[in-house]
């Protein structure tokens, strides 16, 4: 039986599940239901890449709600198992955390509002296993840092930012946001950051990989209010960090970019300071300015230019490797934007 998407909005709404996000909503591949014998929806669950969200059960009816709920998670784990994907992550409420934890889910990183948690293979110690076994870091470092950055694209800001901590530590990982929901793509962003900073010799450039992702795309749907949405998407993205980054990879300092035109990343590195200061140094870098008109170099005010076609203006914000792709790439990119990719944000 096919659950109906009014009967499904009524279903999640009655149990306190915001279904008001149509950009959540969106990304959904697929949703499974049990229902009463006279159609009643008596649990849901929803699967997103290889995300799990939306999963609701009712107290209806003789069977149990956590009868219904292992039965949700089981189809949706069988589901994903047929598109190849074992490794999966779930988004839920504080009190619903052990439910998973009793099916095999791992917690990852915790907030007031919400838990994020993991099951499958590669897993987050697999991830940072990777890293330790490359040998990136030289014999003898003791002053690691980090850098977390979407670079869409790689711009001068972002390598001043860099060559800072380059500068005053042993050793830098850069970590560039995997996410795809830039004008420029996963791909293209590490490439380009890799060639702008191939003169940093004390610097390795790395996929942020399922862990080190834009906060913003976190799903959040059990959560009514948009403030505490917001403190729920940092404070996890943060708690990642501090709780499985920061001894693993024996980082000392991680470094952030000021943000004068941004409330949401200003807000960000607030809370990002919060949290790790009581484990690494946080240092917050002035933005640099360009050096013809002394203007702040933004990557949205490339975005911009890229859309409107006057390249000539951001000529002093970006590295040659960048300015390069975008010329030779321009009317691809112009494409994405009219296909309906937003330039503004991060």
């Amino acid at each position: 039986m096919l659950i109906h998407r009014k009967e499904w909005d009524k279903f999640l709404t009655d149990l306190h599940l915001n279904v008001s996000n149509s950009s959540e909503i969106e990304t959904i591949d697929e949703t499974v239901a049990i229902f009463a014998k006279n159609g009643e929806v008596l649990a849901t669950g929803s699967i997103a890449g290889n995300v799990i969200k939306y999963v609701a059960t009712c107290t209806k009816g003789e069977q149990s709600a956590g009868e219904r709920f292992n039965k949700i998670i089981t189809e949706l784990m069988n589901r994903l198992a047929q598109k190849g994907i074992y490794h999966v992550f779930v988004f839920t409420k504080p009190m619903y955390a052990k439910s998973f934890g009793y099916l095999g889910f791992k917690e990852l990183a915790r907030a007031e509002q919400g838990v994020l948690l993991e099951k499958g293979r590669p897993n987050i110690t697999d991830f940072l296993s990777s890293l330790t076994e490359k040998k990136l870091v030289p014999a003898g470092a003791k002053k690691i840092a980090a850098v977390v950055m979407n670079a869409n694209p790689f711009t001068l800001g972002h390598c001043y930012l860099v060559e800072q901590a380059a500068a005053e530590n042993d050793f830098v990982y850069v970590f560039v946001v995997s996410t795809d929901r830039s004008l420029f793509r996963a791909d293209e962003r590490l490439d380009l950051v890799k060639k702008g900073l191939s003169a940093l010799t004390n610097v390795s450039v790395v996929s942020g990989g399922d862990y080190l992702v834009s906060f913003a795309t976190f799903p959040a749907y059990f959560i009514q209010s948009d403030e505490e949405v917001m403190d729920f998407q940092t404070q996890i993205d943060a708690r990642i960090f501090k709780n499985w980054f920061v001894e693993a990879l024996g980082i000392t300092t991680r470094y952030l970019g000021a943000e004068p035109f941004s409330k949401t990343t200003s807000i960000y590195n607030q809370q990002l300071t919060e949290v790790l200061s009581d484990v690494i140094d946080v240092k917050i870098i002035e933005r640099k300015k360009a050096d013809d008109n002394e203007e702040i170099i933004s990557a949205t005010a490339v975005r911009a230019a890229i859309a409107t076609n006057q390249l000539e203006k951001i000529r002093n914000f970006v590295p040659e490797t960048t300015f390069e792709f975008i010329e030779q790439h321009l009317q691809e990119l112009q494409a994405r934007i009219k296909g309906g990719q937003k330039t503004n944000g991060n």
